[in-house]
């Protein structure tokens, strides 16, 4: 696209959390502006009117970057339809983190996504990178190690992504579908599951990078023209 992406970073908290004084939001804003690579990179949190999310926020937005955890009751059922509509006309989103568990996820790919394993003890996850050609993959080595992370586990009830880019071992032995893409109407979906409030994952080059190449990836590049509804009958002239 000619101009350049302007990315909302969503976060369901406001205020200091974990490692991070300013919040996880003003962590990840403050690495995608950075970047150099975006245009307008703005905030929005679930405690603000309409969850920070208005009509013309999102109208706005090329790049949603939606962090959740626990919270995901809390967002109202109008503001989901709000993202999803953004999305089937063609805005990316990457679901970071438990985002796996959050109403627009289940609402855009269709799935049960609290099933799976999952542990909290702060051990070691491998992330290995399966796609090297990818975009998203771009400059990211073959595996790099989380030194703490939040364990999640296969059986992950969702639908056979398009694209499976990235896969996590945990010590305990686990395995995740940690890193994939999803294509619904005409937006770009990039799930990616490294992202604990308890450990300062997003402070680490490599997830910065691949967020940073996800948020590109995503963004739209043009909108085609699509009809839709009733038809009149125009047969072909003889």
């Amino acid at each position: 696209m000619d101009k350049k992406i302007n990315v909302t970073v969503w976060d369901e908290s406001e205020g200091p959390i974990g490692p991070y004084p300013q919040g996880i939001y003003t962590a990840i804003a403050n690495f995608l502006k950075a970047s150099g690579e975006f245009g307008e990179v703005r905030i929005a949190l679930q405690p603000q009117p309409e969850h920070g999310l208005t009509e013309e926020t999102l109208n706005d937005t090329d790049v949603l970057v939606y962090w959740a955890h626990c919270y995901h009751h809390m967002v109202d059922d109008g503001i989901v339809e709000r993202i999803r509509r953004r999305v089937l006309d063609g805005m990316g989103l990457l679901l970071l983190h438990s985002a796996h568990a959050s109403k627009i996820f289940n609402r855009l790919v269709g799935a049960d996504p609290w099933k799976l394993r999952w542990r909290e003890v702060g051990e070691l996850e491998r992330v290995w990178r399966i796609e090297p050609a990818h975009p998203i993959c771009a400059n990211v080595p073959e595996f790099f190690d989380i030194p703490q992370s939040e364990m999640y586990g296969e059986q992950f009830h969702i639908p056979a992504p398009d694209e499976l880019l990235f896969i996590s071992w945990y010590e305990g032995g686990e395995v995740f579908r940690s890193g994939c893409t999803f294509t619904r109407g005409l937006g770009r979906i990039f799930f990616f599951s490294p992202g604990h409030e308890n450990f300062p994952i997003y402070d680490m080059p490599e997830i910065r990078n691949i967020i940073i190449n996800g948020v590109k990836w995503a963004a739209p590049t043009c909108k085609p023209t699509i009809t839709t509804g009733q038809q009149p009958f125009n047969p072909p002239k003889k």
